[in-house]
């Protein structure tokens, strides 16, 4: 069966040279873009309920653009005025290059790493002796905590946000060639939302093998998954499965 629209579980992409948008032309294809979950941010008074006092720590370690915005956020509520000498260890650049929305970059300690946790970890460990806050979400990925256990610093996790169910309601009678998730919670999303439904014909593309493992507990068949050898990303493998069954 052709493919001739998309669901992406995701917000639309802000920058016009999405390769999405590369496919959507050249495939002639419709593709949507609809977050099945969003963050919302907790309050500084569960916050305080965590044992989390700002003052006490020395460096703080950001994963995501959400962890930026959210550890200000609490910073303002507490009224907590963020010492220059705070330490801010970034996972990748994009994570860093965003933190100057809040500091003036040149004139703050700032340590990136490549893209991976794994590749931060050498930074954090070269600054042992510093106090770690981790301001994260409620899902966090187990390789952090581990890594953190693993290189025996002094840290500690605050939930400042969570990840919640998005109301598909809207959804209900429409009806895509393929959905694509990029998450365990989108595939919980999809159930939450629709407990009756049945992939029948639709087309199910997944990113990373928590997702693939979350699709499959949920009965559901992977057809296109990434990232592979072949195509490392989600917009090459939904290129090549189109061009496969476009042609026939």
């Amino acid at each position: 069966m052709k493919v001739k629209t998309i669901l992406v579980s995701q917000p639309e992409p802000k920058v016009e040279n999405s390769p999405y948008f590369d496919l959507e032309e050249r495939e002639k294809v419709k593709i949507d873009f609809i977050p099945f979950i969003h963050v919302e941010g907790v309050d500084a008074k569960e916050v305080r309920l965590q044992k989390v006092d700002l003052s006490q720590y020395s460096a703080i370690i950001l994963t995501s653009r959400n962890s930026v915005d959210h550890f200000f956020r609490i910073a303002e509520e507490m009224r907590y005025k963020v010492p220059d000498t705070m330490k801010y260890f970034c996972q990748s650049e994009a994570v860093a290059y965003y933190l100057q929305k809040y500091v003036v970059y040149r004139k703050r300690k700032i340590y990136v790493g490549k893209r991976t946790f794994q590749e931060l970890s050498p930074l954090i460990k070269k600054y042992k002796n510093e106090k770690f806050l981790l301001p994260s979400s409620d899902k966090l990925k187990p390789e952090i905590p581990n890594t953190l256990d693993t290189l025996k610093v002094d840290w500690k996790q605050g939930i400042f946000y969570k990840t919640v169910v998005s109301d598909l309601s809207d959804l209900r009678d429409v009806f895509y060639d393929v959905l694509v998730f990029f998450s365990p919670s989108g595939i919980k999303s999809l159930f939450e939302n629709f407990p009756d439904f049945k992939q029948n014909n639709t087309r199910i593309a997944v990113f990373g093998n928590s997702t693939v493992k979350a699709a499959e507990e949920h009965g559901l068949v992977v057809n296109i998954q990434a990232p592979t050898p072949e195509t490392p990303s989600m917009t090459m493998a939904l290129q090549k499965y189109i061009k496969e069954v476009n042609k026939k």
